[in-house]
């Protein structure tokens, strides 16, 4: 995986460090989840995010330099929410097993993807330039290295980087499915869910077993 510097990392101008600024925060990231559902990214704007949220529009300028950064902002936060679930599972006793987890994380993502509209579109916003999708990759590394240490025992012998490949490997085909589950029929999405994980165990075990 390539990495970025800093410097191009998409992030907010500040963070609020009083309660009533977070709040306020907490409400245009809200909103703006609301907009990119109903208007889609390409039509996403700041004044319909300050419309909807009741702030001066400088007050998201004050946090964000462009719709850009919100996005990302947006991505940290399902990224910290997946994070947090990958927690909790590693504190299962007795622990989950490598086959064990990966259901219970498929399971977890599958929910959110049919239950949230807006992690998918915010994962199809962080797609739609260079700068976005590094943000993103960055923002990632932080869930796939637990996810790289929960597959250890699968490849105990590989380098570590090749197993962060292995869990962004996971994840990314995870979603990329899932995107497809949600395009089809209601009725079949369970059906793919069961799909995914059936496929993903047999890769890994020929991964175990290699």
């Amino acid at each position: 995986m390539s990495s970025s510097s800093d410097a191009e990392l998409l992030v907010p101008r500040r963070r609020p460090a009083q309660a009533r600024s977070r709040a306020r925060f907490e409400r245009i990231l809200k909103e703006a989840r609301a907009v990119l559902i109903e208007a889609g990214f390409e039509s996403f704007t700041f004044d319909e995010v300050s419309r909807r949220a009741e702030v001066p529009i400088g007050t998201l300028y004050q946090f964000f330099a462009n719709k850009y950064v919100l996005i990302c902002e947006l991505d940290r936060q399902d990224t910290a929410a997946n994070l947090e679930e990958i927690r909790s599972f590693s504190e299962h006793v007795p622990a989950l097993q490598w086959p064990d987890f990966l259901d219970e994380f498929i399971d977890h993502l599958a929910r959110m993807w049919r239950e949230d509209p807006s992690r998918r579109a915010v994962w199809h916003a962080v797609q739609s330039t260079p700068a976005t999708r590094a943000t993103a990759a960055a923002t990632e590394r932080e869930m796939l290295e637990p996810l790289a240490d929960i597959l250890a025992p699968l490849a105990p012998d590989s380098p570590y980087e090749q197993r962060i490949e292995l869990a962004g490997f996971l994840v990314h085909t995870v979603v990329s499915l899932l995107n497809y589950a949600v395009s089809g029929p209601e009725e079949n999405f369970d059906h793919v869910v069961a799909e995914i994980k059936r496929m993903l165990v047999a890769y890994l075990f020929a991964v175990a077993t290699s």
